[in-house]
């Protein structure tokens, strides 16, 4: 799940709490929208926290280029 599904889920979970007024028998929809969201910012951390380390990783490794010369 990317950055773009990570936000999907916190924006759709935010609706579903909030802005819904819809009523269920068997379905709370506002906890429905909190567990959405809770996922969402959880996606959100893991995605930031492999994407620095990743960052890091990558621009931390000197490259080294050897020549050489045969006459």
């Amino acid at each position: 799940m990317g950055i773009g599904g990570c936000i999907v889920l916190i924006v759709v979970g935010a609706i579903l709490t909030f802005a819904s007024d819809w009523e269920l028998e068997s379905v709370n929809l506002d906890l429905v929208g909190l567990i959405m969201m809770a996922v969402g910012g959880i996606g959100l951390a893991v995605y930031t926290s492999v994407y620095k380390r990743r960052r890091t990783a990558g621009g931390a490794i000197p490259v080294v280029e050897e020549r050489r010369d045969i006459h």
